[in-house]
């Protein structure tokens, strides 16, 4: 397994929502050693000191947390036609570093921690990011990534290499829950479906809307992760009827369990790598009956609420989802409904 450090010696779990890193690394022998970096804020470089220009492929890299999985990080290496790979993170260390470049050739693989509006803002970060061939980003709890991130350089850089360029995006853990042009941003702590489903708007029901990542195919899509907890798919059918309610827009949703990803082509089109399941979630129909302050959600529509398509993944990414017709292979269908504040499967 290849888990990522995000302190020395003991596991980290972090609760906004989102967030499980584990602190081992991977150890490979032939790996390059560390360099050092003048970017603000760098954790520090492996591989090459000069960055190169490679032929890239876009694409979106959505992970569920936990045991990161090695088919869907190669997959990113190879749109990114082996050049230079940024890891983002708010808190932690460099640990992605030696296992991104243990993986597969790659020029270098640099991670810079943006823990503040400061570095957010540094040209040269910026300038770091629009170079890179890819970007992975860390778990760790969104919220920071939003206090420090929205409406600054690295914003702007990172629209820049998805929309302009032609590159991946990747993220897991909280990472993933801000691929989402919705997106729960955990300002207040984490939401757990009874407290969502009970009040679909307490204080912790944060949400952000087309203010942030702009990734394709994603428009009206909210992300959630570690979803073999079943705990979360209440919420995230709570996160859907807030969409529906207070925008006016038919939301969908993805959810992903832990070693399980989702790596969107730059047409449409995906596939579902590791060993666990993605969830991809549509409102099937109406808006829910009753989402109001203060008073229990009740999206039923006669047990019909919402469509969901339940993928397993696979070392190979056989299974897949088409992100333009909402249809995949190799999945089951089912439907999630939310009665008078208690969620159900049908």
């Amino acid at each position: 397994m290849n888990l990522k450090s995000i302190s020395a010696g003991f596991l980290s779990v972090l609760l906004f929502g989102c967030s499980k890193e584990e602190t081992l690394v991977k150890n490979n022998n032939n790996m390059s050693a560390a360099v050092g970096s003048t970017t603000m804020g760098s954790l520090g470089r492996i591989g090459s000191t000069t960055d190169v220009s490679r032929s890239t492929t876009g694409g979106t890299l959505l992970m569920g947390g936990g045991t990161d999985v090695d088919a869907a990080m190669r997959w990113m290496i190879t749109k990114a036609g082996g050049g230079d790979i940024v890891v983002l993170r708010a808190t932690g260390t460099d640990g992605y570093n030696s296992y991104i470049f243990g993986l597969q050739t790659c020029n270098s693989v640099e991670t810079i921690l943006i823990n503040s509006r400061t570095i957010a803002n540094d040209p040269g970060v910026e300038a770091k990011i629009r170079a890179a061939e890819a970007v992975f980003i860390a778990g760790g709890n969104q919220a920071n990534y939003v206090s420090f991130w929205k409406d600054t350089r690295v914003e702007d850089a990172l629209n820049f290499l998805r929309n302009t360029k032609g590159c991946v995006i990747g993220g897991t853990s909280a990472g993933c829950m801000i691929q989402g042009r919705d997106y729960y941003i955990a300002q207040n702590g984490s939401v757990l479906s009874a407290a969502a489903m009970n009040n679909p708007y307490n204080v912790d029901m944060t949400l952000g809307r087309n203010d942030f990542l702009n990734n394709p195919y994603l428009s009206n899509v909210i992300t959630d992760t570690h979803f073999d907890n079943p705990d979360r798919r209440g919420r995230l059918v709570s996160f859907m009827a807030r969409i529906s309610r207070d925008n006016g827009v038919a939301p969908s949703g993805v959810g992903v369990d832990e070693a399980t990803a989702v790596c969107i082509e730059d047409n449409g089109s995906s596939r579902i790598f590791g060993t666990g399941l993605a969830f991809f979630l549509r409102q099937n129909g109406s808006v829910p009956e009753t989402c109001v302050s203060g008073s229990r959600l009740d999206w039923f529509r006669s047990r019909q609420a919402v469509r969901c398509y339940r993928v397993a993944g696979t070392a190979n990414g056989t299974n897949t989802f088409n992100f333009v017709n909402w249809t995949g292979t190799g999945g089951v269908s089912q439907f999630y409904f939310v009665d008078r504040g208690a969620f159900g499967v049908n």
